[in-house]
């Protein structure tokens, strides 16, 4: 189970990029849309917690957020370990400023960030499919350039339980 502080898109990222997992599904191969609870959303997490007290978190984070919106840019796709694809952003400097405060923020509040969310570590990604087998790579990475790129807009934040999907609306980002 883990927490996390997540950048939620606006609606037309939101359709665009649900859409994409729709054809991705219909291609065989498994996105968040199907993945463990199916109440996962689109979303770039600024940070992931191991142990947490929830109150002190969400008390923690909110007053960091205010109601610009991140423009963030997909022209790319990426992988980690055991078959994780995701999309690229390209993010501005507001981002990582705003990544590196929330985690300041959160380690104030005693939680645990988890190690690949530590400023200088995070790799900033919008997750299309947890675990591709490696056959079918191709047939994603075509999938995906056939829409890409992408311009989008994250304009609301939330904290999100990974492994129930629940979701606690916080404000507007930067």
């Amino acid at each position: 189970m883990a927490l996390a502080v997540c950048l939620l898109f606006d609606r037309r990222t939101d359709r665009l990029l649900r859409a994409l997992w729709d054809r991705l599904e219909n291609l065989g191969v498994p996105t968040l849309k199907s993945h463990t609870h199916r109440r996962h959303v689109p979303h770039l997490s600024l940070a992931v917690l191991r142990e947490w007290d929830h109150d002190r978190v969400q008390t923690a984070v909110q007053p960091l957020l205010n109601e610009q919106s991140a423009e963030l840019y997909f022209d790319a796709l990426g992988t980690f370990r055991r078959g994780r694809a995701w999309l690229v952003p390209a993010v501005g400097v507001e981002v990582l400023q705003l990544q590196a405060t929330v985690v300041s923020a959160l380690r104030a509040a005693d939680a645990e960030l988890h190690r690949h969310y530590q400023p200088g570590r995070w790799v900033p990604h919008c997750t299309l499919a947890p675990r591709v087998p490696l056959a079918a790579l191709p047939v994603l990475a075509a999938a995906v350039y056939d829409v890409l790129p992408l311009e989008a807009t994250a304009d609301h934040a939330a904290l999100i339980d990974s492994s129930t999907g629940q979701l606690w609306p916080l404000t507007y980002v930067v």
